[in-house]
């Protein structure tokens, strides 16, 4: 839900917030926009202290994760990753809402990552509570949980063009609803990461991908390696690895994961995320480019 909305500064919702950011070599400098009432006037409320604010993103950028020398221990044990790692310094994993991780990437299957954008600013537009206008456009929070789980939200999800995970995105919701709640999917940071999967892959529309992908990004098992075809395909032909049978089985997904985790470590999670931006902009390029 970031976009950049001008050269260098990204806007995007955080913590019900709306935010832009820009980057320079030092610093990260913010600025967080005033929430709106119905009419759109701005909202009474108690304008959040600078430090709360410093400490939001301190944790969803996960800024006191020491990158420098997990990069050299990664590179250490891995030549394809040290060289890899030249030209994307810096790759974070974030840590994401749980709900808002989970629901959106129910959202991936057999998507693609435009589509998948789309998908989830109308979910936001139809279901969210409005925050702010920016640029003219309005600006909302993410859903709650309760109205997603809603009789109608279903059909409605449907008329959106959401197709079959229509029933997956209401019937999540509505399970957690009905379940661990909100709170409980937050407590399964504190759990192990067997337990955590375990659990998410109960919910309607989660396979083992998805877990991963919550697991990972949301719920602090820094050991978890989302795996798709893709990463099946680096595991076997760059790194040699005899992981897996003919297709992605839960078994397949152990073991690859289990080969990574036995080559970087426990936060293998976030090495094989800088073998995913290297391999998404390759992707990217032009094919006479792909040379250097």
């Amino acid at each position: 839900r970031w976009w950049e909305s001008s050269p260098g500064a990204w806007t995007g919702v955080l913590a019900g917030r709306v935010w832009t950011l820009r980057q320079d070599r030092d610093h990260l400098w913010y600025t967080v926009y005033g929430e709106e009432e119905e009419d759109g006037h701005p909202a009474e409320a108690a304008k959040p202290d600078g430090a709360e604010l410093d400490q939001i993103l301190r944790d969803y950028f996960q800024l006191d994760v020491g990158l420098t020398a997990l990069y050299h221990a990664w590179g250490a044990a891995d030549p394809l990753f040290r060289k890899v790692a030249e030209d994307f310094p810096g790759v974070r994993v974030l840590r994401q809402d749980p709900v808002e991780c989970l629901l959106s990437f129910i959202c991936t299957s057999n998507n693609h990552i435009s589509r998948i954008t789309a998908m989830i600013e109308r979910l936001c537009q139809a279901f969210g509570r409005r925050l702010c206008h920016l640029d003219a456009q309005p600006i909302h929070a993410f859903p709650s949980l309760s109205a997603l789980a809603g009789a109608d939200a279903e059909a409605r999800l449907r008329a959106l063009g959401f197709g079959y995970r229509a029933k997956f995105v209401s019937g999540s919701a509505r399970a957690i609803v009905e379940g661990l709640g909100a709170e409980g999917l937050c407590r399964l940071r504190a759990a192990p990461y067997a337990e955590a999967r375990r659990v998410l892959c109960a919910l309607p529309g989660v396979g083992t991908k998805v877990a991963d992908c919550v697991c990972l990004m949301a719920l602090d098992k820094a050991e978890a390696v989302p795996v798709d075809t893709h990463v099946w395909r680096i595991a076997r032909q760059r790194y040699g690895a005899a992981v897996g049978g003919r297709s992605l089985t839960p078994r397949a997904h152990q073991e690859i994961g289990d080969f990574f985790r036995g080559l970087w470590g426990p936060r293998a999670g976030w090495a094989q995320a800088v073998l995913f931006c290297a391999d998404l902009r390759k992707s990217r390029e032009p094919a006479g480019s792909r040379g250097r």
